[in-house]
Formats: C-alpha cells, structure tokens, sequence
C-alpha cells in the first residue's frame, strides 16, 4: 500500500532534469529535459512490474533553456497581469455587495473556499493581456509539440484563462520546479500537444 501510485483525475505531471555533464550529442545549445506523464481516466498503480494501461502516458523532450528563461518570464508577466485582472472584477463585485448590504462592514471576508473559486473563475481578458497570451502561447505550442511542423497556428486562445490555469503554465516552465495540472480545459490543451 505504501507504494501505491493513485490517480482519481486526469493528471499531467512535469518533471525538469538540468544535466551537469550529460548533453544530446547533436547540438552544443544548453538544453534541458522535460519528463512528463499523464492519464486520461483514473489509475491506481500497487505493482510497476504488472502494471499496463492504455490510459497512462509518458514522454520526454529536450528544450533550449534560453527559450524556457524567456518563457517563464513572459508568463511571469501574464499571470500578474490576470492577477490585476481578476482584483479590479473582485474590487468591482465587492463594491457592488457592499452597496447592496450597507450594514456589512466594509472589510468582506472571503473563505477558502471562495478563494479557490475565484482561482478558477475565468478572466475576462482586457486587450492588452489578451495579446500577452497570444504572444506566449505559440512558444508553449512550439516547444511543446512533438512535430513542430504539423502544429496549426494559434487564432485563439485554446484554454479557459483562470488566475489556476496561468500559475500552472508558469510553473510548468519553471525548470527549477515541476508541476502536476489538473485543470480541464489547460489539461487538454497541453497533452494535445505532446501526442
């Protein structure tokens, strides 16, 4: 029991390997390794050597670290920009409830979680975080996808835009850190990608 792997959801899991000393041998540019797995229906492992599942992935990519470097700074700046976003459409609605119910004292508490909710309430995009993700999402697309060449061009935003959904993209191209993503609609987008 012990060593028992469970997954209830679908999972994307992202592990980042910086090699000291190991390189591919056809190129000198400072790369490093993405490891992922992921499942598309729940899984409960109890025995890696009897364990087979077609709903169980994995794979690895080799990625230019300076393209990550300037990926992950870019989503940096996406993700305060959503969070920006998301506190004036907070500000506004708790406004509005503070007029509605003039009694409330003007400090509104907000529960757990309410707050986990809000994480996953999708944004309304203004124009200019708009373009920041559509300048951002074509590089996760490039990298990520398994034949570059056979990749369609982005012509819209191909998940929900939540505070949730932009803090896991960060993460995940942060190679000093992994990430598991669960959220449906960004879920769907990334495994598309490394099919």
């Amino acid at each position: 029991e012990s060593r028992v792997a469970n997954a209830s959801n679908k999972q994307l899991s992202i592990q980042w390997y910086i090699p000291s000393l190991a390189k591919p041998s056809d190129d000198t540019q400072a790369k490093v390794l993405l490891l992922y797995a992921y499942n598309t229906k729940p899984v409960k492992i109890s025995n890696m050597k009897i364990f087979s599942s077609v709903s169980v992935f994995s794979g690895h990519l080799w990625i230019p670290l300076d393209r990550i470097i300037s990926l992950q700074e870019e989503l940096s700046n996406l993700k305060q920009q959503v969070e920006i976003l998301r506190q004036s459409s907070k500000s506004l609605s708790s406004v509005s409830e503070t007029a509605s119910f003039p009694e409330q004292s003007e400090a509104i508490k907000i529960i757990p979680s309410t707050r986990t909710k809000m994480n996953v309430a999708k944004v309304h995009l203004d124009e200019k975080t708009e373009e920041m993700a559509k300048r951002c999402l074509p590089e996760v697309q490039a990298l990520l996808s398994v034949v570059p060449a056979l990749s369609s061009p982005l012509t819209e935003i191909p998940f929900d835009i939540t505070l949730q959904s932009i803090a896991d993209l960060e993460s995940m191209f942060d190679p000093a850190n992994g990430c598991v993503i669960t959220e449906e609609s960004l879920f769907t987008w990334i495994t598309s990608l490394l099919q």
